[in-house]
């Protein structure tokens, strides 16, 4: 059902959208029926996995890390990874770009954001960004210190809730965040202008307030396969 799901996860999409098919957990049977219906772009939240994939898996794949990172495992993605989604501390900005500087790469980031009432989530605050202070540097100076990493725009997860109208606020909070930094620190970088935000069960919300990219998965694959 892969194919037939996909397409109507498609047809609710607009374009200028872009889909990330959320492939974690997934056999690579059912990631390969999914590029051959026309997907491309597929988002994986274990380094280990996604290397596995990208390793039997069709080598024109845009492969985006939506998971929580560590950083002893980005040397495992960041030779093919198109796109992170989860820069969520310094540190590990500051090592993906280490790391890039091996293989003479600039690697594409989103910072992503806590904008929802859930403690197990990730993300900096504006406020962190605003008042940054690394090894005495402003988030600026930080920035243009690290010349093997593109930050092209933000991500975020909304609480998981049924109440959409929190969901609502959540997004469009995140939609802030991204004016406010795109208008101090990125005015001139046509590169950041992407807002990550939306999954399965509240992606239309999202696309309403603003997001440029969404993350679906059981939509598309069913549900997870945890074993």
């Amino acid at each position: 059902m892969v194919k037939e799901n996909l397409e109507t996860v498609r047809k609710t999409i607009p374009s200028g959208v872009l889909l990330v098919a959320v492939s974690k957990t997934k056999p690579v049977e059912d990631i390969q029926e999914a590029y051959d219906a026309g997907q491309r772009v597929f988002g994986e939240n274990h380094a280990l996995e996604m290397r596995d994939k990208h390793e039997v898996l069709p080598k024109d794949i845009d492969w985006h890390f939506i998971g929580h990172l560590q950083t002893n495992k980005i040397k495992y993605i960041v030779q093919y990874v198109r796109l992170i989604h989860s820069i969520d501390t310094f540190n590990l900005l500051q090592a993906v770009n280490k790391e890039a500087v091996k293989h003479d790469k600039v690697v594409d980031c989103l910072l992503q954001f806590h904008i929802a009432e859930e403690e197990t989530k990730f993300g900096f605050t504006l406020d962190e960004i605003e008042n940054c202070n690394v090894e005495t540097q402003d988030f600026a100076s930080v920035l243009a210190s690290m010349k093997n990493v593109r930050i092209c725009g933000v991500m975020g997860m909304a609480t998981n809730t049924d109440d959409m109208e929190q969901v609502r606020k959540e997004f469009r909070h995140l939609k802030e965040i991204f004016n406010t930094l795109k208008a101090k620190y990125f005015a001139d970088c046509k590169w950041f202008k992407d807002i990550s935000m939306g999954m399965s069960h509240d992606y239309p919300i999202a696309i309403e307030e603003g997001s440029t990219m969404v993350r679906v998965g059981s939509k598309i694959f069913g549900e997870r396969n945890y074993n």
